[in-house]
């Protein structure tokens, strides 16, 4: 079949790459891609945000069999209720089930509804009300625009003058837009041995009734080594995740990712897709930090390509409602990904510098994010603009594979963090 895939980032190169390998698959599309992309896939440019415009596009392009949804926004907006209106099929939860993401307020209410373990928070649509609350609350404290912003929309706040302006910041100078009309201010959940810092994201794929997660990784979400700066989209994440351990699988499948599938089916927004649980270890065991509805990013250029089986296969299971049918196998070993980015990203940054690659070793891959080709020259193109992943049998291994090979890579103002899986370097 010939298949489109919506995005055009790191995330995105992933599932192309992986579905290249599929011999279900015979011709890819992606919408609008990037340049390393387009190596595998034929670009379309078209505003995958724009619903009509890319229903038009499928109508028109009768040789698609199937569309995958990779991004948050077209499917906050509703492009699987779009595609599915008109007969093609889809991989990706519909705009309600999408919401579990594109609201944190109704993600929220929902865990504390049914019973599953989050921080305590508190929601707030004025300003000056906000204020008071933190005013007479407890430090640190994390503040979440409600809607999507990029992986940008949340401040943790270590005093009340921070966060007093972090939320000026969200909610009155609109730093993050409409997100920010309304704010979660929720307590800050400190690690087992009450230390920030003990995160994992596990991404689960479900097709409403039957839920298999894929194996846990660990994202590095702060600009800056040893965890300073401002949050980003991501600057590196690695697999496996060390303390991600049988028993703790079974507490999160039982307690959280079971919960949160009937938790959708009883609000009628049933889940379709890929379901992201962000989650932190805390004394009173595992606890959400957040939900995303679809692939994560970067978490995704470290779990496919561990992934054994046809991806496809499981994409095509998921729609049909069949996933209890297929076996899901994963690679032993490890994977890393470090995150080179545009110098002054997540704020400001510049575009079109032009980007060299030298010969990278067998076996390291590659994930293009922001980029372009002009003239046949490869250029900077976005804030994350290449993932340089490698595998290895320990994170160790793996970690200083893909170090050796983001040597070999330079473009004007490069940044990365050089300590991406150091924490759990053995």
């Amino acid at each position: 079949m010939n298949v489109l895939v919506i995005g055009n980032g790191g995330r995105e190169h992933a599932i192309v790459a992986a579905l290249s390998k599929s011999p279900k698959v015979d011709k890819i599309y992606c919408m609008k891609g990037n340049a390393g992309i387009a190596e595998l896939a034929e670009l379309v440019d078209v505003n995958y945000c724009d619903l009509q415009a890319v229903g038009d596009w499928v109508d028109a392009h009768k040789d698609v069999q199937y569309t995958v949804i990779a991004p948050d926004d077209p499917l906050a907006l509703g492009l699987a209720d779009e595609l599915e209106s008109r007969g093609h099929r889809v991989f990706g939860p519909n705009k309600r089930a999408a919401q579990i993401e594109s609201s944190k307020a109704f993600a929220k209410e929902l865990m504390k509804k049914y019973g599953i373990p989050t921080a305590k928070y508190e929601t707030f649509s004025d300003y000056e009300s906000a204020r008071s609350y933190v005013e007479n609350g407890r430090f640190p404290v994390v503040l979440k625009a409600d809607g999507l912003a990029l992986g940008k929309g949340v401040l943790i706040c270590e005093n009340l003058r921070q966060a007093e302006e972090g939320l000026k910041q969200i909610m009155l100078d609109k730093a993050f837009g409409a997100a920010g009309n309304t704010v979660v201010i929720e307590e800050f959940l400190t690690g087992k041995e009450f230390t920030p810092g003990e995160e994992v994201s596990v991404l689960a794929f479900t097709d409403g009734k039957t839920i298999v997660p894929m194996i846990p990784s660990c994202d590095h979400k702060r600009a800056y080594d040893g965890d300073k700066g401002l949050n980003t989209g991501g600057m590196g994440t690695f697999t496996p995740c060390p303390f991600y351990d049988k028993e703790v699988a079974d507490e999160v499948m039982n307690k959280i990712m079971l919960p949160t599938v009937a938790a959708m089916n009883a609000e009628g927004r049933p889940f379709k897709g890929v379901l992201y649980f962000g989650l932190m270890r805390t004394p009173e065991g595992m606890k959400v930090v957040e939900y995303n509805a679809r692939f994560g990013d970067p978490e995704t250029q470290v779990v496919l390509p561990m992934l054994k089986t046809d991806l496809m296969e499981i994409f095509e299971a998921v729609t049909d409602e069949r996933l209890s049918d297929i076996k899901i196998e994963w690679e032993e070993g490890a994977c890393v990904c470090v995150v080179l980015a545009s110098g002054g990203y997540p704020v400001k940054y510049e575009k079109g510098k032009e980007i060299t690659i030298g010969d990278l070793d067998e076996g390291v891959f590659l994930y293009h994010a922001g980029t372009k080709r002009e003239n046949g020259v490869l250029k900077t193109d976005g804030g994350r603009v290449l993932g340089v992943c490698a595998k290895g049998k320990t994170v160790a291994e793996a970690r200083e594979k893909a170090y050796a090979n983001v040597k070999k890579i330079h473009f004007d103002g490069m940044h990365y963090r050089t300590d991406i899986g150091i924490k759990y370097n053995r």
